[in-house]
């Protein structure tokens, strides 16, 4: 059950990123008529009929700038997990050679077996 909820959070959580825009959207529309009367930019002038599409512009343009800087981020850790792993895996042609050594003296012999046709038991008669 618990394995669950945190597989159900980190999916969540996973697609919640890729998702922004969507939270965004949906979020200007249940508070459009608050985003128009409070927050919009162009509130004093209604001849432009703007609604609060300008601060959901900026909301969106601010969503697109965060996913890009996770996506740069996301792909330097990459980069430095793989140097990483490059710097810890290093190459040394003496120890290779001594472990080809050790498996060359394993010694692997197939099981015997027989190779005798098999033939059913006698059945005796109990009449």
């Amino acid at each position: 059950m618990i394995n669950r909820i945190i597989a159900i959070c980190l999916l969540i959580a996973m697609t919640g990123s890729s998702l922004s825009r969507f939270f965004v959207y949906a979020g200007f529309e249940m508070n459009q008529k608050y985003i128009a009367s409070a927050l919009c930019e162009n509130r004093n002038r209604p001849e432009m009929h703007c609604n609060g599409k300008c601060y959901l512009m900026k909301k969106l343009k601010q969503a697109e700038e965060k996913e890009k800087r996770q996506e740069e981020n996301n792909f330097k850790k990459g980069l430095h997990e793989i140097v990483s792993l490059h710097e810890t895996f290093s190459f040394n042609p003496a120890s290779s050679l001594l472990e080809k050594k050790k498996h060359q003296d394993i010694r692997f012999d197939l099981p015997n077996r027989s190779f005798e046709i098999l033939h059913p038991p006698p059945v005796s008669n109990l009449s």
